[in-house]
């Protein structure tokens, strides 16, 4: 018998392949993007000397779900942040998450804000 993986299994194998090629540096740091069914975390990380230069998540802005009001709050409120640090240009990861709902949502948010990627 056949054993189906789950969602977050799947995700995570989508996840890695994404990973081998986008790659975030000081200039143009890694978004990266996870998101919960109650909340969402957004990390801007240099990969070359592996550290987090900014990051945000709902909890932040006193949010209890994570709908697409929610990832459009904090697709602005990263931006606000990065854009405050110096930071206009980033390499957009995904997770491994559908490029959908949400994730769109996060994403259009955080380049009407003034990010570039």
């Amino acid at each position: 018998m056949i054993k189906k993986l789950s969602k977050n299994i799947t995700r995570q194998k989508r996840h890695l392949r994404i990973r081998k090629t986008v790659i975030g540096s000081a200039e143009r740091p890694r978004m990266s993007v996870y998101r919960s069914n109650k909340q969402f975390y957004i990390q801007l990380i240099d990969d070359v000397n592996q550290t987090t230069l900014f990051s945000a998540n709902s909890a932040e802005l006193g949010l209890k779900v994570a709908n697409v009001e929610a990832a459009k709050a904090v697709g602005k409120l990263i931006a606000e942040k990065a854009l405050k640090g110096g930071v206009t240009k980033v390499v957009f990861d995904r997770s491994g998450y559908l490029y959908h709902g949400r994730i769109k949502a996060l994403a259009d948010a955080a380049r009407e804000a003034g990010l570039q990627f």
